[in-house]
């Protein structure tokens, strides 16, 4: 990615901020189900239905650190696994292993604002800012947006915290 605002150190700090808020955010959020994207799903669905929807990985990382990267129309997706580690981190049952964590949308020219998507005065967001970087979180769909200089960088489908917290509890 070459744009200059996502280069500046203050930017990459800011997305790197917001990135452990959403994560924050979601294990705090009180939501019964997760974003889904293309009919991909947190906690359900696999690689197998990964590949189906997005063809084969334009980067295959996860063996490394859980994740497969796809090129789509106006970006670049990030599919994050559940991994071991994060099985035993949530006490999780071993069958997650390899299920879709988190979806994550990289726009490389998208002209969406936070006022042309609504999020502004949507109460549904819970909204975070810094620099030229804001994040709008929607927690009870496991969704979130960042923007950079006002315009929409990435998108992410998630799981919620009621999702997680079932699961945990085995229901």
């Amino acid at each position: 990615m070459n744009n200059p605002h996502l280069t500046r150190p203050h930017a990459r700090g800011a997305i790197k901020s917001f990135a452990v808020a959403f994560v924050a955010l979601m294990l705090a959020a009180q939501a019964a189900q997760a974003a889904s994207w293309k009919g991909l799903e947190p906690f359900i669905s696999k690689r197998a239905d990964v590949e189906r929807v997005l063809g084969a990985p334009v980067q295959d990382h996860l063996a490394q650190n859980g994740t497969l990267h796809f090129n789509v129309s106006g970006g670049m997706v990030t599919i994050f696994f559940v991994t071991s580690k994060f099985v035993a981190a949530k006490k999780l049952s071993p069958a997650l292993e390899g299920t879709v964590l988190q979806i994550v949308l990289q726009h490389t020219n998208a002209a969406d604002t936070p006022e042309s998507m609504n999020l502004v005065k949507n109460k549904a967001f819970d909204r975070q800012s810094k620099d030229q970087v804001d994040f709008f979180l929607n927690a009870k769909e496991g969704l979130g947006y960042t923007f950079v200089g006002d315009r929409l960088k990435t998108t992410r489908y998630s799981y919620s915290s009621e999702q997680l917290a079932r699961i945990q509890r085995g229901k």
